[in-house]
């Protein structure tokens, strides 16, 4: 009589070559297929056949195969999926492991999966320091599945109305961080940082508690007499701050400008998108006091990088300006005022209507619409801009002659 259950043998399966499923009964098979041989568990659960693995042989004995398949048999007579069954155990353990990841832990994973994909070096340094600093000390070192709407709002509400801004990106982070969290399966449930709906309950918006800070900006009718005094000052600060004043450019764009960006010939500088803030490239015309800056630059080049600093192949810090200004006694300008100071003059003292202002400063103008039919750059219109603001800046300028550079004088 041929037997229901036990079909195979250790032998027999030592021989087993051609590929195939070969039953050992009681649900279990024996799989080949080419060099590879594994346990299957075959079974119908409402009418459908379903196979599951139960692993590969020879680290799978047979003897265990089948104590493995009598446990799934068991469960089968309880009206259980097996499958399911170990789905939901499996999930058990993901959940459990995960209390001994902190969030301190994700935040580190979350940072360096996405820093390659961040165009501001800057930007990773940032997320990590905010963090530590308002986050770790409250709940850094605790696991992520227990982070909830307390813990982050004591985090939140010592600085929520003396740093409103830096409040606002510290939530932001944190939202993001719980939510790769949960897709990684760390965690569990609604995000605790949410803004709408959950957190905009709790505290009041920003912008009632937000002290607004504009950037420190030079009047218009200060700068010919600020750009005469700049042109007293020795090295490649002072050309770079220069520079920047007259492109209405920022910090960052300046300080990492190189020479295969300028053009000469047509005086256009084009920054890389990779280098824009809103990942856009942005031609810049450059009027004729910007090209002599940069012929003045190309004298005494010493790499790439127009505006060098000290190290071989490296731009100005970001701090230069910022020490120049203060030498000059102007430490409440920032860079950025510059730019302020542009799109005041533009606004007040010239016809130039606003849209060249705001094309020139590479800010979005109009709506998605708008800008999908206005494919121009109305790039010969900016440089009549940008030559006004040069010829501007220079006034007065009688008794300006300009300092050249003198070695690397900072």
């Amino acid at each position: 009589m041929a037997r229901t259950i036990h079909r195979l043998t250790a032998a027999k399966i030592k021989r087993l070559r051609e590929p195939g499923l070969y039953s050992d009964g009681g649900n279990l098979n024996f799989k080949v297929a080419g060099n590879s041989r594994s346990w299957v568990f075959r079974f119908a659960v409402n009418g459908k056949t379903r196979d599951a693995g139960l692993g590969p042989y020879p680290e799978i004995s047979l003897p265990d195969a089948r104590a493995k398949a009598f446990e799934w048999r068991r469960l089968l007579v309880g009206g259980i999926d097996p499958i399911e069954q170990r789905n939901a155990q499996e999930a058990a353990a993901r959940i459990e492991g995960a209390k001994s990841i902190t969030f301190d832990d994700c935040a580190r994973a979350y940072i360096a999966a996405h820093d390659p994909g961040w165009r501001n070096r800057k930007h990773a340094r940032q997320w990590t320091d905010t963090l530590a600093a308002y986050v770790s000390p409250v709940f850094g070192k605790l696991p992520v599945s227990a982070i909830d709407t307390g813990l982050v709002m004591r985090a939140l509400e010592a600085i929520w109305r003396e740093k409103p801004e830096t409040a606002g990106r510290v939530r932001g982070r944190v939202e993001a961080v719980l939510d790769w969290a949960r897709v990684r399966g760390y965690r569990q449930g609604e995000n605790p940082a949410r803004w709408r709906g959950h957190l905009d309950h709790l505290l009041p918006a920003r912008s009632k508690v937000q002290r607004v800070a504009h950037h420190a900006a030079l009047p218009y009718g200060e700068i010919g007499a600020f750009v005469l005094e700049l042109r007293q000052q020795p090295g490649v600060n002072a050309r770079a701050l220069e520079f920047a004043i007259l492109t209405a450019a920022r910090a960052g764009e300046v300080f990492g400008a190189t020479w295969p960006e300028i053009d000469f010939a047509t005086k256009t500088w084009t920054i890389p998108a990779s280098r824009m803030k809103g990942g856009r490239e942005h031609r810049v015309p450059l009027s004729p006091r910007a090209i002599e800056i940069l012929d003045e630059m190309y004298a005494v080049r010493e790499s790439d990088f127009i505006f060098a600093g000290r190290g071989a192949g490296r731009p100005l810090g970001a701090a230069a300006f910022a020490q120049l200004l203060q030498r000059m006694g102007h430490g409440d300008v920032t860079i950025h005022g510059f730019r302020s100071t542009f799109r005041d003059w533009a606004g007040e003292r010239t016809s130039f209507p606003k849209e060249l202002a705001e094309m020139s400063l590479a800010h979005l103008v109009g709506s998605d619409v708008e800008r999908a039919y206005a494919r121009s750059d109305l790039f010969e219109k900016r440089r009549k801009l940008l030559e006004s603001w040069a010829q501007y800046c220079a006034k007065p300028n009688g008794a300006g002659a300009v300092v050249p550079i003198a070695g690397r004088a900072r």
